[in-house]
């Protein structure tokens, strides 16, 4: 008797929230690997990052997107502008809220554009390990659902992994027949330039305090394998806006920028499974969040969002 092979099916999923309810590390721990910078200060996603999936016949692909808030500035409106393309551009989208939080106004807008669009849309309840009162799930539950039809609601803890395989499994009845969207060893559309600096800001993130991480950003200048496959150089540049807070980067006696590249070094380490030499230098480009062509030259092209 023959075999039946399984047709092959796929859904294009934007994971949208308002900022630090932990969609960065949702996605991360779906794909069972790192390929977002996570850290417990907003904005540390700027821009869209895609992660593939690919279990059997089933392939779902990822959007972390940043979160979503009132524009500053015009890094803010592209970051903005990135979740409005995202999520008019997939199947479904993934409403992450913190367990016990009321709705917000960034849930408001994202349900809006649900209803606009008539968008399916799971509701996905992060951070449950770490509400004492599990009680405050119902009412918070009977919130949202008062502002949209979602397909299902999963509590979960991205942190544990608790609950993910429960999402994992509503997100799957999602697709949609049709082939894989991607080869099958696909992790995510990241060039290894980028994810290099976005490890490297994340460090900045962890280690710097107030507003002097969110004017950072970070070019890979040179990323290249020695020819025996021993260890990986890495030559990076830190642009911050202010002199001020170059010298808080690199600290006395360089003392802060060593502690960033080091940690830094090991992510990438563990990243990539060998060596890495990694340089960095720190620049200042006064006001580069809100000139254009520096946000371009940063990778924030607000055209790339209609592709």
């Amino acid at each position: 008797m023959q075999k039946t092979i399984p047709e092959e099916k796929s859904a294009f999923l934007a994971i949208v929230g308002r900022p630090n309810v932990g969609k960065s590390s949702l996605m991360n721990r779906l794909l069972g690997q790192k390929v977002a910078i996570v850290s417990s200060k907003p904005q540390t996603t700027r821009t869209r990052i895609m992660g593939v999936l690919t279990e059997q016949e089933q392939q779902l692909v990822f959007l972390d997107t940043p979160g979503l808030l009132k524009p500053r500035d015009r890094l803010g409106n592209y970051m903005v502008q990135s979740v409005a393309s995202s999520v008019a551009g997939v199947d479904a989208a993934v409403l992450v809220a913190e367990a016990g939080t009321p709705v917000s106004p960034a849930d408001l807008d994202l349900t809006a554009r649900f209803q606009n669009q008539h968008l399916p849309a799971v509701l996905c309840i992060n951070k449950i390990d770490l509400l004492e009162d599990k009680s405050l799930l119902m009412p918070q539950i009977a919130a949202f659902q008062k502002q949209y039809p979602f397909t299902a609601v999963v509590p979960v803890s991205a942190r544990t992994g608790d609950g993910v395989d429960d999402l994992k499994a509503e997100l799957k009845k999602l697709s949609q027949p049709g082939g894989h969207l991607f080869p099958d060893d696909t992790l995510t559309d990241q060039p290894e330039r980028v994810l290099a600096g976005e490890f490297v800001r994340e460090k900045m993130l962890r280690r710097l305090n107030k507003e002097v991480p969110h004017g950072v950003a970070v070019v890979v200048k040179r990323l290249q394998e020695r020819a025996d496959g021993s260890c990986i150089d890495i030559e990076a540049e830190i642009y911050c806006e202010r002199d001020s807070h170059k010298g808080i980067i690199i600290g006395k006696g360089g003392a802060m920028l060593k502690k960033i590249g080091t940690d830094a070094r090991r992510e990438l380490e563990s990243f990539y499974g060998v060596k890495v030499n990694l340089q960095l230098q720190v620049l200042v480009k006064p006001n580069w969040r809100n000139k254009e062509a520096a946000l371009r030259s940063f990778g924030f092209d607000t055209r790339d969002l209609l592709k």
